[in-house]
């Protein structure tokens, strides 16, 4: 389960188990394409850098492009 937080720059997971990540990330890339949500700019995840945090590779899996400021998917 993931949770984003209000401007979408930071993201929380509620779970370690892989496969429930990944689904959570798939369901979060679909509501962006499907416009229940605006583009998101993911900066931190669980406290730390986007891109040195272990949802990195979930969220490139599904869809999350690798720039600068940490995993940017657009609508």
């Amino acid at each position: 389960m993931l949770y984003v937080e209000r401007g979408g720059r930071s993201l929380l997971s509620f779970s370690t188990e892989r496969e429930e990540l990944v689904a959570a990330a798939h369901a979060l890339a679909g509501a962006v394409h499907e416009g229940w949500l605006g583009s998101l700019a993911v900066e931190r995840a669980d406290g730390v850098g986007s891109l040195g945090s272990d949802l990195a590779e979930v969220l490139t899996e599904a869809g999350f492009r690798v720039t600068p400021k940490g995993l940017r998917l657009r609508a």
